[in-house]
C-alpha cells in the first residue's frame, strides 16, 4: 500500500507538471530574460544618452572658458549708424585707399588702415594701437574657438614692433564681427569692427553708386537743399534748408551753425575757415554727395579747452530747389 501510494504521488507530480507545461515554464523563463535585457539595454542607452549630454555640456562649457564674457569687456560700443546701407566690393573702383575703421570697443583700436579692392574682393590691412593680440577671426569667439587654427589671422610685426592685420571686408558701413585672441588673457574677446565709407573719396565708386552733382544732372546756378545734422553732443544744429551753389561740376553749401564758437571745419581732409566774423559760424564747403551721410569735422571753443567733434551732414537729393 505504502508503495503504491508513493506511485500514485508521482504521478500526481507528472499530471501537475503537464498541466503547467514545461513549454510554458521555459516562455516564463524566456519572457523573463528578455525583459532583462530590454531592461539593461534601456539602462545603458540613457547612460549612454547622459554621457553624451555631459560631453556636449562639458565640450560647451571648455568652449565657453576660452572667450571673454561681458564682465570681462569694456563698454560695448554701436558702431552701425542709423541710415548705413552696406557698400559692396563690386560697387568699389580696384585701388588701395585710407579707411577709417569704427570698432565696438576702446580695448581694440585701429591706428591707420589701408583697404584694398581688386578682384571683387576687399581686403583691410589694420595697424594697431598695441601688441595685446596674437590673432584674429572674421567671426564669434565661440566660432574662433571650433575653428581649425589654419583659419586664424596672425600679426605681421613691423620694424617698430607694431602689428598689423591682413583682414577680408565682406562690406563698407557693415558691422563685421571680429574674434581677437589675446595672449595675456588666453582668450578670445568678441569685437564689431565697421569701414566706413565715409572716409573714401567720391571717386573710389562706380559710377551710380551714390548721387552725386552729376548725377543729379545740375546745371551751374544757386539753389537750396534740406540738410540734417547727426552726432556731437546733439545739442547744436545748423539752418535747413542751406543754400548750394554749382559751379563747373562743383557744390558748394553754405552752412550756418547754431553757434558762434566753430573756428574751422575738416572736409575731407582739407580745413576751412568761416566766411563770416560775426554772428553764427558760418562756412563754404563741399557737397561730395547727396542722400547718404558725408562726415565733417568741426572744431569748437566753447569748451574750456578747442575740440574737434565729428559730424554727419546728409543732404537730401529731392529737396534740391
Amino acid at each position: 500500500m505504502k508503495k503504491f501510494l508513493s506511485k500514485a504521488a508521482i504521478v500526481s507530480c507528472f499530471i501537475a507538471l503537464g498541466l503547467t507545461g514545461c513549454g510554458n515554464n521555459k516562455k516564463d523563463d524566456t519572457t523573463a530574460v528578455s525583459e532583462t535585457e530590454i531592461t539593461e539595454e534601456a539602462t545603458t542607452g540613457d547612460a549612454a544618452a547622459e554621457t553624451e549630454a555631459d560631453t556636449e555640456e562639458a565640450t560647451a562649457s571648455d568652449s565657453s572658458d576660452k572667450v571673454a564674457d561681458a564682465s570681462e569687456m569694456t563698454t560695448i560700443d554701436e558702431v552701425v549708424e542709423e541710415g548705413m546701407v552696406p557698400v559692396y566690393a563690386d560697387q568699389v573702383n580696384d585701388g588701395v585707399y585710407d579707411v577709417t575703421v569704427s570698432s565696438s570697443s576702446s580695448m581694440f583700436k585701429i591706428v591707420s588702415c589701408e583697404l584694398t579692392v581688386a578682384d571683387g574682393k576687399m581686403t583691410a590691412t589694420m595697424h594697431m594701437s598695441g601688441t595685446s593680440y596674437l590673432y584674429l577671426y572674421p567671426g564669434t569667439g565661440l566660432e574662433a574657438v571650433d575653428a581649425d587654427e589654419a583659419d586664424y589671422i596672425p600679426f605681421d610685426e613691423a620694424e617698430d614692433g607694431s602689428h598689423s592685420f591682413e583682414f577680408p571686408v565682406e562690406a563698407l558701413d557693415e558691422g563685421i564681427p571680429c574674434a581677437a585672441y589675446s595672449k595675456n588673457k588666453e582668450k578670445w574677446y568678441d569685437r564689431t569692427i565697421l569701414f566706413r565709407v565715409d572716409s573714401l573719396p567720391i571717386d573710389a565708386f562706380k559710377e551710380g553708386v551714390f548721387t552725386t552733382v552729376d548725377s543729379l544732372g545740375l546745371s551751374d546756378g544757386n539753389y537750396s537743399v534740406e540738410v540734417s545734422l547727426a552726432g556731437g553732443s546733439g545739442k547744436a544744429s545748423v539752418d535747413s534748408p542751406a543754400d548750394i551753389k554749382v559751379e563747373n561740376g562743383e557744390c558748394i553749401a553754405t552752412i550756418v551753425w547754431s553757434s558762434p564758437n566753430y573756428d574751422y571745419m575738416v572736409v575731407n581732409g582739407e580745413k576751412y575757415l568761416p566766411v563770416n566774423t560775426e554772428g553764427n559760424s558760418v562756412f563754404e564747403i563741399p557737397v561730395t554727395i547727396f542722400d547718404k551721410n558725408m562726415k565733417v569735422i568741426a572744431d569748437t571753443t566753447a569748451m574750456s579747452e578747442p575740440h574737434e567733434i565729428e559730424y554727419m551732414l546728409n543732404f537730401d537729393s529731392s529737396t534740391v530747389k
